[in-house]
C-alpha cells in the first residue's frame, strides 16, 4: 500500500471547518467545552460537577492533585498520570503533567491562573480512573482540597463548562447546546451563557430555558466574539432540582502582532 498524499494537495479543497481542525489554519484552534451539574437547585450554579457557582483564583497559584481513590496512583490500578491544562498569570496557555499518589496531594511546579481541564493520560489494569481526580488548593481530605478548581470525574471525565481565552486570542462561539435530564411536570430549567472581560462583571451573554427533561440548542449564524482574557462559564437554575448537561463550541484565533 503506498503512502497518503499530504494534506498541502488534498486539504486546500475541504471545508474551512475541517481544515480548522485538522490544524491547517495558522493561528486558529478548535476548543470543545462540555460540563454537568447532577443536582441544579433554584438559584443558579455553574453546570460542574460541584454543584455550585465556580469561584476563580485570584492569582497564579501552584496547584494539589488528588484523588477520592487510593487506587489512582502511579503503580496502581487507576489513573496513573494526570496533565492540567490552564493559563498561567498572564493568561498564556500551560499545561503541566503529574504522576498521581491516591488520596495524598501532588503539587504542581507551574502555578495556574486558570484550571481550564484535567486528562487522565495513563492507567493501569483497571483502564481508567478509580475515583475522582481533583485540581485545587488548600487542605486535602480524602483526597479532595478544600478549594476545588478543576474535576475529573470517574465517570464521566474532566465536566466543567468553563473556559477562559488566552492572552493573545479572541474566542468566537459557534453554537451553545443544553439539556436537563429530569422529566416533572410544569418545571423548568434557566441555562444561561455568562461572560465576563477582564476587569469586569459576569453577564448574562446568551439564555434560555427549556422543560426539566427537555434541550435547546442554539446555532450562531454570526459567532459571539469574545475578548482575551475573558471568563466564559454556563450557569442553570431550575424550579425542580435538576440534572444539566451544557457545551459549546469556541474557536480561538491568533490576534494580529
Amino acid at each position: 500500500m503506498g503512502t497518503y498524499s499530504s494534506a498541502t494537495r488534498q486539504g486546500a479543497y475541504e471545508p474551512f471547518d475541517l481544515q480548522v481542525s485538522r490544524g491547517q489554519v495558522d493561528g486558529h484552534t478548535p476548543v470543545f467545552v462540555s460540563g454537568f451539574n447532577a443536582t441544579v437547585g433554584t438559584s443558579y450554579e455553574t453546570v460542574w460537577s460541584e454543584s455550585t457557582v465556580y469561584a476563580y483564583p485570584a492569582s497564579a497559584v501552584a496547584i494539589k492533585v488528588s484523588s477520592s481513590d487510593t487506587n489512582d496512583t502511579a503503580a496502581g490500578t487507576g489513573a496513573r498520570t494526570v496533565t492540567v491544562y490552564g493559563l498561567d498569570g498572564s493568561y498564556n496557555q500551560i499545561n503541566e503533567t503529574v504522576s498521581l499518589n491516591g488520596q495524598t496531594a501532588v503539587t504542581t511546579t507551574a502555578t495556574f491562573l486558570r484550571v481550564l481541564h484535567l486528562m487522565v493520560n495513563t492507567a493501569g489494569s483497571g483502564g481508567a480512573a478509580a475515583g475522582n481526580i481533583y485540581a485545587g488548593v488548600g487542605a486535602v481530605t480524602t483526597g479532595k482540597p478544600a478549594t476545588v478548581y478543576g474535576v475529573y470525574t470517574a465517570d464521566g471525565g474532566a465536566t466543567a463548562c468553563i473556559y477562559t481565552v488566552p492572552a493573545g486570542y479572541t474566542g468566537y462561539i459557534f453554537d451553545f447546546l443544553c439539556s436537563s435530564g429530569v422529566t416533572t411536570a410544569n418545571a423548568y430549567t434557566n441555562i444561561g451563557l455568562y461572560s465576563r472581560p477582564l476587569g469586569g462583571v459576569f453577564d448574562n451573554t446568551i439564555q434560555g430555558r427549556c422543560a426539566n427533561g427537555g434541550s435547546f440548542a442554539i446555532p450562531l449564524n454570526y459567532p459571539v466574539g469574545f475578548t482575551e482574557k475573558t471568563d466564559i462559564e454556563v450557569r442553570a437554575s431550575a424550579t425542580t432540582s435538576s440534572n444539566v448537561t451544557a457545551n459549546f463550541s469556541i474557536v480561538i484565533i491568533k490576534n494580529p502582532d
